[in-house]
């Protein structure tokens, strides 16, 4: 979910002029056995899912479910060839990035007029969540399946050895002139070629070994993983509201301070240039190696780090400027093709993948926070059976301190202007070029529906 994925959509090729007319046919109404296609893109929730599929199968014996999984890269661009030639699939899982593009092009079925029929529970999914689907006008397209937040992954034994505890760890603090105690934690962590530590005298920031932390890219306009945990404490919020903001605020001089404190760290040999960590390995499989003591990700990742060599831990992001932690909250929902043929049973197959039958089931895999509460708190046992302090993540709900995910129709649009621009910044650019990026940001939403609350054209 979540920043590779949003850069990947500035890729994605635009949905081709003219909205597709639903199908209401009566498929399936005399008896006869009704195929959904069902995508989704990763690979991990497959089984967790296939077990929710088989059981809906069972209470629904005319509906079966064919399951298909596309790599991130593949995924939309396939969503979208597919709604272009009529043929998409009845039922995908959706990403707050997307879906506004998707129904600003009159692509997706709304859901408000079967949720009110049907009575679903929107209060029983975790706060803000259900939000994050609405449309300006009202409508809802997607039920949420699952939410994720941020931590700091660490390795185990580098922490040990560093001399810290896992109290220290919950009670590390960031600001942007200083570090805080943060920074203190990372510069002990990062250790030269000579086996000097980053606070030690003599340490060669030039000839690095390990580094005491470490990030995935330079985070365009979102940095979920990158720089988010830090700058959310600060007060700064994405936009003028949320879902659907108009007025972006990448200007501010908060965000201008935190990036310039972030890059910074690469300055001072605590993290890799940018040139390193985009040169191919990831930032996730250098970690896994013991090339990085910590790393900002999401609870997603967890599934990918458990058998790693070098053993990792997870301890919750540092507590900021306003005495709280951060966390960017992400959702990703089941939307309905609005192109498809059979609207009722697609719609039963939403439902049913919403409810505490299957994402109980979900969070048994402890591949997933799901969305609803009660499916959330098995999950966090789940997770703490696989040996992660899962508390680093659900902190966030627990306490109040997650922000949910920026929501636009634009998000491809934001992404191609802040990239270069953050790219640049993490290079050893001026944070200044904010300003420009920041106007041009707000001229393009200008045009979205948050502002026209009208179907694009």
């Amino acid at each position: 979910m979540r920043l590779k994925r949003l850069a990947a959509a500035s890729s994605i090729a635009a949905l081709a002029v003219g909205a597709l007319t639903a199908c209401t046919g009566e498929a399936g109404a005399s008896g006869d056995k009704v195929t959904l296609k069902y995508w989704l893109w990763d690979s991990a929730q497959m089984p967790a899912y296939q077990t929710c599929i088989d059981d809906f199968e069972k209470e629904h014996p005319n509906i079966e479910v064919n399951l298909e999984q596309y790599g991130w890269d593949d995924y939309w661009t396939q969503i979208t060839a597919g709604m272009v030639a009529e043929a998409a699939p009845d039922v995908f899982i959706d990403h707050t990035s997307q879906f506004g593009k998707f129904m600003g092009y009159d692509q997706l079925l709304d859901l408000k007029p079967y949720i009110e029929r049907d009575k679903v529970d929107l209060g029983q999914y975790e706060p803000g969540l259900a939000d994050m689907w609405k449309a300006p006008d009202g409508g809802m397209y997607g039920l949420p399946k699952d939410w994720d937040s941020e931590a700091v992954f660490y390795n185990e034994k580098m922490v040990a050895d560093a001399g810290y505890t896992k109290e220290d760890l919950w009670n590390l603090t960031w600001n942007p002139d200083d570090g805080g105690t943060f920074e203190k934690f990372i510069a002990h962590l990062t250790i030269d070629k000579n086996g000097v530590r980053g606070d030690e005298p003599g340490f060669d920031k030039n000839n690095v070994e390990t580094y005491g932390f470490s990030f995935n890219d330079s985070g365009a306009g979102y940095g979920q993983t990158q720089w988010s945990p830090f700058l959310l404490t600060t007060g700064w919020t994405y936009a003028d509201k949320n879902p659907w903001g108009t007025k972006w605020n990448y200007a501010d001089p908060r965000f201008k301070k935190t990036l310039q404190w972030y890059y910074s760290l690469i300055e001072k040999g605590y993290m890799p240039s940018l040139a390193q960590v985009t040169s191919g390995i990831g930032a996730l499989d250098s970690i896994k190696a013991g090339a990085y003591a910590t790393l900002v990700e999401g609870s997603w990742n967890t599934a990918n780090v458990k058998d790693a060599a070098a053993k990792l831990q997870v301890m919750p992001t540092p507590i900021g400027v306003n005495g709280k932690r951060a966390s960017v909250i992400n959702s990703v929902g089941d939307s309905i093709y609005k192109g498809t043929r059979h609207p009722e049973e697609a719609w039963e197959f939403v439902k049913y993948m919403a409810t505490p039958q299957c994402q109980n089931k979900v969070a048994e895999y402890a591949i997933v926070f799901p969305s609803i509460s009660e499916s959330s708190k098995l999950a966090v046992s789940a997770f703490e059976k696989n040996g992660f302090d899962a508390k680093a993540f659900s902190t966030h709900m627990e306490e109040g301190t997650g922000v949910t995910s920026p929501v636009t129709d634009r998000w491809a649009q934001l992404v191609s202007i802040m990239q270069p621009v953050t790219d640049e910044i993490m290079s050893g650019g001026s944070v200044d070029t904010l300003d420009q990026a920041a106007a041009r940001v707000n001229e393009t939403m200008k045009k979205s529906i948050g502002v026209t609350d009208k179907k694009k054209e």
